[in-house]
C-alpha cells in the first residue's frame, strides 16, 4: 500500500516506461515501480503509470540554529526553519529519526497539512534566514522541497538540504534554481558497511557528492564517527583524501556517536577520537575540519588558513564572534569560502 496517497502529486523526477511502469529519478536507487508499487523509500509510488511524490505536509517543523544542521560556512548564527516529512531511501542501523524515516514506523503518525507558501511565510515570520529540508531524506520529497524553496526565495530566504547524498544529475538540475546549500552525510568509506548498515552503495554516495559539488551548490560534509565501524585511521584518511581531492575547501564535520536505534551495542565516541581524526584530515589537505556532538569540544571555530586567526568563534550551536559577516574575508585579506550574506 502506498504511504499517504492523499498527500501526493505527480512527480517531476520520473520517467515513464513500458507496461505502465515508471522509473524514479530522485535518488541513485533509480527504482522502477509497476502500477501500485512503491520505491524503496515507500513514499513515492506508481498510480496507474504515473509516479506520485509527497506533497502538502510536514512531519514536523521547528526553528533551529544553522550550526545544528550543521552548516558552519553559511550565515553563521542564522536561524533556520527546519522541516521534515516521512520516509527514507536508506535503512541506517544508527538512525536517530527512525520514527519518521521508516514509513512502517510512521504509519500511526499524523502529518501536518500545509502549503508551500504558508511554510515559507512561517519561516519569514519567525525571523529565519533559511528554510531547510531535513529530519528525513529530502531527495525523496524533492518536488515538495522545490515548491517550498521557490516560495522562500520569493521572500528573500536561503534554502538548504540535509541529505545522505544519494543524488542524481536529474535531481541536482531540478533543484539548482531553488536550492543553495547541501549538507551530505558520508557515513563510511567501506562498501560492505554501507550495504550492510545503510542499505546503500558507497560508490553512488561518492558520485552524488561529486554531482552536488560540480552543480555549484554550497557543500558541507558530516561524518558520524562510530567506534569500531568507521573510526580507523585508514578509513578516516581515505575519506579525507577523497574530499580534499574534490576541493580542500569543503568543510568536514566530525561528530560523536551516541548509541541509538539498532546500534546500541557500542559506546559513545570519545572526544579524543574526533581530535585524532581532525589531525589526520588536516594532514590530508582539508582546510576546514570541525568536531561536534561533544560538549566543550575543541575544533568548532573557523580558522583562517593563511594567518591562523579564529574568524568565527563558536560555543555549542552559538556564535561568539564573526569576523566574516557580509564579506567572507579574514582581516588579513584571505577570502574564506562559503555563503556569508
Amino acid at each position: 500500500m502506498p504511504f499517504l496517497p492523499e498527500l501526493t502529486r505527480p512527480a517531476g523526477l520520473s520517467e515513464k516506461l513500458s507496461g505502465g511502469r515508471v522509473r524514479c529519478l530522485a535518488c541513485a536507487h533509480r527504482c522502477v515501480a509497476a502500477p501500485g508499487g512503491t520505491g524503496l523509500c515507500g513514499a513515492r509510488y506508481n498510480d496507474g503509470g504515473t509516479l506520485m511524490a509527497p506533497w502538502g505536509y510536514v512531519s514536523g517543523a521547528a526553528p533551529d540554529p544553522i550550526e545544528k544542521k550543521p552548516f558552519f560556512h553559511a550565515l553563521p548564527g542564522a536561524r533556520t526553519l527546519s522541516f521534515g516529512m516521512f520516509g527514507c531511501n536508506f535503512r541506517c542501523s544508527f538512525c536517530q529519526n527512525w520514527e519518521i524515516s521508516d514509513v512502517k514506523a510512521a504509519a500511526g503518525l499524523s502529518p501536518h497539512k500545509t502549503g508551500a507558501a504558508e511554510l515559507a511565510a512561517a519561516a519569514a515570520g519567525c525571523g529565519a534566514k533559511l528554510v531547510v529540508s531535513t529530519y528525513n531524506e529530502p531527495l525523496i520529497t524533492a518536488e515538495w522541497a522545490a515548491g517550498v524553496f521557490a516560495e522562500a526565495k520569493a521572500l528573500g530566504l536561503r534554502t538548504g538540504f540535509v541529505s545522505n547524498g544519494y543524488a542524481t544529475p536529474e535531481a541536482a538540475a531540478f533543484l539548482r534554481p531553488s536550492l543553495d546549500l547541501w549538507k551530505v552525510d558520508l557515513k563510511s568509506f567501506d562498501e560492505e558497511n554501507y550495504s550492510r548498515v545503510c542499505g546503500a552503495r558507497l560508490d553512488r554516495v561518492l558520485e552524488g557528492i561529486r554531482i552536488i559539488k560540480e552543480a555549484g551548490f554550497w557543500l558541507e560534509v558530516v561524518t558520524l564517527l562510530i567506534p569500531g565501524f568507521n573510526d580507523s585511521d585508514g578509513e578516516i584518511s581515505a575519506m579525507a583524501a577523497f574530499l580534499a581531492g574534490l576541493s580542500p575547501d569543503i568543510p568536514w564535520h566530525l561528530t560523536a556517536f551516541h548509541p541509538d536505534h539498532l546500534m546500541s551495542d557500542r559506546a559513545s565516541t570519545p572526544a579524543a577520537t574526533l581530535y585524532r581524526a581532525r589531525d589526520r584530515a588536516l594532514a590530508k589537505g582539508l582546510r576546514y575540519v570541525y568536531c561536534g556532538n561533544v560538549p566543550g569540544s575543541a575544533g568548532q571555530d573557523t580558522l583562517c588558513p593563511a594567518c591562523g586567526r579564529a574568524v568565527v568563534r563558536r560555543e555549542g550551536f552559538g556564535v561568539k564572534e564573526n569576523l566574516l559577516e557580509g564579506t567572507g574575508t579574514c582581516p588579513c585579506g584571505r577570502a574564506i569560502p562559503g555563503v556569508w550574506k
